[in-house]
């Protein structure tokens, strides 16, 4: 995770509230790598002092979105409501959900709709058939960007500016021997993806998994949803995903552009 950082000019905004944004450092400090965090390393994550991120702690704690057994800081079953807040104020997730379960049984594989936060994917909806990755992806599953396909399904239409700062800042880290890790290459993936109107991903993400992905094009602003399928390398050829997966996927995002 990145260091934190204050916004520049935030201390200028009168309405900028930097207690709030570096308690929020502290909740993001933790994921699914790293669990249970101590004072030093949560210190460590955000950028902040000890002190500080002792307050934040204690605060989580007190407030019962955080535990501590005395070395090891973690958080909560309660800070779901953090999340699903967003989940019940959003129809987003609603709309989509009975178009993914159709691509599901259309095609007996697995497909995920997700948005882009920061340099991640967020899933916001699945509806699998079966487990494709060693780890368990569901609502709320956060994955790099740069090598999955859905992530590339929304990177390849964002504004040429947007784009050039996250290839800037990224750092793109080899999941598998297949991982694109240079940032020339990923703009030549990313602008192949444009052209074609899909994203698909060959054991970039994990060994042994393929996906493709089709952006949802809104009618207004740049693409910040991508639907895909995702499949097992060995089940399927890497020649078939399109003529497979694609029909259904476009079929979905065609409907979709009209209602959402």
């Amino acid at each position: 995770m990145q260091k934190f950082e204050q916004e520049l000019g935030a201390t200028e905004d009168r309405d900028f509230v930097a207690s709030l944004e570096k308690g929020l450092a502290v909740i993001e400090a933790f994921d699914a790598e790293s669990p249970r965090l101590t004072l030093t390393d949560v210190a460590k994550r955000t950028g902040i002092t000890r002190a500080a991120a002792r307050r934040y702690l204690k605060t989580l704690t007190k407030l019962s979105y955080a535990d501590f057994d005395g070395r090891y800081f973690s958080l909560s079953p309660r800070i779901l409501r953090l999340g699903y807040a967003y989940l019940a104020s959003s129809s987003l997730s609603t709309r989509v959900q009975p178009f993914l379960e159709k691509i599901s049984a259309q095609t007996g594989e697995s497909s995920s709709a997700a948005i882009l936060d920061g340099d991640e994917i967020v899933y916001i909806a699945r509806s699998a058939t079966q487990r494709i990755m060693s780890v368990s992806l569901g609502v709320g599953t956060r994955l790099p960007a740069y090598c999955t396909s859905l992530g590339r399904a929304i990177l390849a239409f964002q504004p040429e500016d947007v784009l050039e700062a996250y290839l800037k800042r990224v750092r793109l880290e080899p999941r598998t021997l297949k991982t694109i890790t240079r940032k020339p290459d990923l703009r030549a993936a990313l602008e192949t993806v444009r052209q074609e109107g899909c994203a698909l991903i060959d054991e970039e993400l994990e060994l042994g998994l393929r996906s493709i992905a089709v952006p949802l094009v809104q009618a207004n602003g740049p693409v910040r949803i991508a639907l895909n399928i995702g499949t097992q390398a060995a089940r399927v050829p890497l020649a078939e995903m399109k003529t497979r997966f694609l029909p259904p996927l476009l079929e979905a995002t065609e409907t979709l552009h009209g209602i959402l």
